[in-house]
């Protein structure tokens, strides 16, 4: 025995949903935020053909996928446009998988509270949930994933050496700030020089051109971390050599041996340069500030010098 024959276009809205598992409360939904094309009018109904069919076992596969409503969006109009859209879908997974190949971990309460210091502390827990630190599993209050073991482990040793937790949450959040201008820059940089010809023009991309488009971000994809290691790596040995030599009472090379003295300064200009770069980093930047102008000084008397060897004045 056979069951009802499926409908056949056009179709009524409960007839669509039926047809492709869904709600008319959805299929409305969809309407409302442009993922799904309006009926059509016919009299006092509206009707729905094989298009909306297809685009809606679309949704629906994009969905599973883990994709939000705002992403599908913007893959249909890709599709609408004329791009692949298995193109498109390589592309856009192969930017969001993982930046890194560090493989995150599972870490229970009680180890949390032995690896730093054995005493629980539920503010500091909730605070490395809200960085992200550290993820709740669901169904497991006692238990939390942690993205990123390094970081971890790199707050686990700021704690024993010392440091308390509140500041280094102060720290990762400042230096979140810091990372992910460097992260747009290299995007804007990237974008405009490389992968602009796939993104923009009037021209319709096909999967051919969205997936040279994948393979470039995966050839890519280390750089940005390599450029920052390297860096990060020589700024780090130029400013502790200099913060060394300050603390040691030593001026900027080996050989010099003026002594370190404190100069007070207006609090007016203080609280303007904290103002400006923060407070943690007042004293570096009023130090450098010092420090170019006392050698764009040298450079002037240097030059003054050599135009009165020469018999030369500024005014000749």
């Amino acid at each position: 025995m056979t069951g009802p024959p499926a409908p056949t276009p056009p179709y009524r809205i409960e007839d669509l949903a039926h047809h492709t598992a869904t709600t008319v409360r959805n299929i409305r939904a969809y309407q409302d935020r442009g993922l799904l094309p309006r009926p059509e009018r016919r009299g006092r109904a509206n009707v729905y053909s094989d298009a909306h069919i297809t685009r809606l076992r679309q949704i629906a596969d994009l969905l599973d996928r883990g994709y939000t409503l705002a992403s599908i969006k913007e893959l249909l109009e890709a599709w609408d446009t004329g791009r692949g859209l298995a193109g498109v879908l390589g592309l856009v997974t192969e930017v969001e998988g993982p930046w890194t190949d560090e493989e995150p971990s599972r870490v229970s309460r009680a180890e949390l509270d032995a690896r730093f210091g054995g005493t629980p502390d539920a503010a500091a827990v909730a605070e490395a949930v809200e960085l992200g630190v550290l993820e709740p599993v669901p169904g497991d209050p006692d238990c939390f994933l942690v993205p990123s073991p390094q970081e971890l482990a790199v707050a686990v040793e700021l704690h024993a050496s010392g440091v308390p937790l509140s500041a280094i949450a102060g720290h990762l959040r400042e230096l979140r700030v810091q990372v992910e201008h460097i992260a747009a820059r290299f995007l804007e940089f990237t974008t405009e020089h490389v992968f602009a010809r796939y993104l923009d023009g009037p021209h319709h991309h096909t999967d051919a051109d969205a997936a040279e488009a994948a393979s470039l971000v995966r050839r890519l994809r280390p750089l940005a971390q390599q450029t920052v290691d390297a860096e990060l790596a020589r700024a780090m040995r130029l400013f502790a050599t200099r913060h060394l030599r300050r603390q040691l009472g030593t001026g900027e090379t080996p050989e010099s041996l003026a002594q370190t003295r404190s100069v007070p300064l207006p609090a007016e200009t203080m609280h303007a340069v904290e103002k400006l770069v923060g407070p943690g980093r007042a004293a570096t930047f009023v130090t450098l500030a010092t420090e170019r102008e006392v050698r764009a000084r040298t450079l002037d008397d240097l030059a003054a010098t050599h135009l009165g060897h020469n018999g030369l004045d500024e005014t000749s």
